[in-house]
């Protein structure tokens, strides 16, 4: 008798040896993601099922040509009435669309337009850093040549010491005007 409720157990697409799960409602909206998410990765190997995006609704366009216009004269049924609250629901219905439409066009080209002038400030900023960079690293170049052009004119003019000037090392304040570290690294 058990091994045909086993049996049976299997057939309809419930694993043999597994336990219900116990049904825990969520109080909370972050309880109720935590549920769903603990479900999700019960089996990592299925897939997930991610809804595809919802269409735009475009309303159905205007006929081309009526042919039973209705009138307020007499003898209209009173089926008539119906009729003509559906269509003008229907147009109600196809001017708003275009009007959001037109909405959403506008706020589209407000948003590229603020993402260009975005654009053109940032490249505009860079360009004058850029600038600024590039004179100061000239100035730098400058002042390291005088430097040198002026350190060739003093060494020159003591014609005397010509032999020991030329066997002489450039100092290190020399070349660099920086100030020395306050600390070393590396332990010495």
């Amino acid at each position: 008798m058990a091994a045909a409720n086993r049996e049976s157990n299997t057939r309809s697409g419930k694993p043999a040896g597994k336990e219900p799960q116990p049904l825990v409602i969520a109080k909370t909206a972050a309880e109720e993601q935590r549920l769903k998410l603990e479900r999700l990765m019960r089996n990592p190997d299925k897939p997930v099922p991610i809804p595809e995006r919802p269409k735009e609704w475009n309303p159905r366009a205007p006929p081309e040509f009526v042919r039973d216009v209705m009138g307020s004269s007499a003898g209209a049924g009173s089926g008539e009435f119906h009729v003509y609250r559906h269509l003008r629901r229907r147009e109600y219905q196809r001017q708003e669309c275009m009007d959001t439409m037109s909405e959403k066009q506008k706020l589209d080209k407000e948003y590229q337009e603020k993402l260009q002038k975005n654009n053109e400030a940032t490249a505009e900023k860079t360009a004058k850093r850029r600038k600024k960079r590039q004179k100061l690293k000239e100035k730098k170049l400058m002042a390291q040549k005088a430097k040198l052009q002026e350190g060739e004119d003093g060494d020159g003019d003591s014609g005397s010491n010509s032999a020991s000037s030329s066997d002489k090392v450039p100092r290190k304040e020399d070349d660099d005007d920086a100030e020395e570290p306050s600390f070393v690294m590396g332990g010495r």
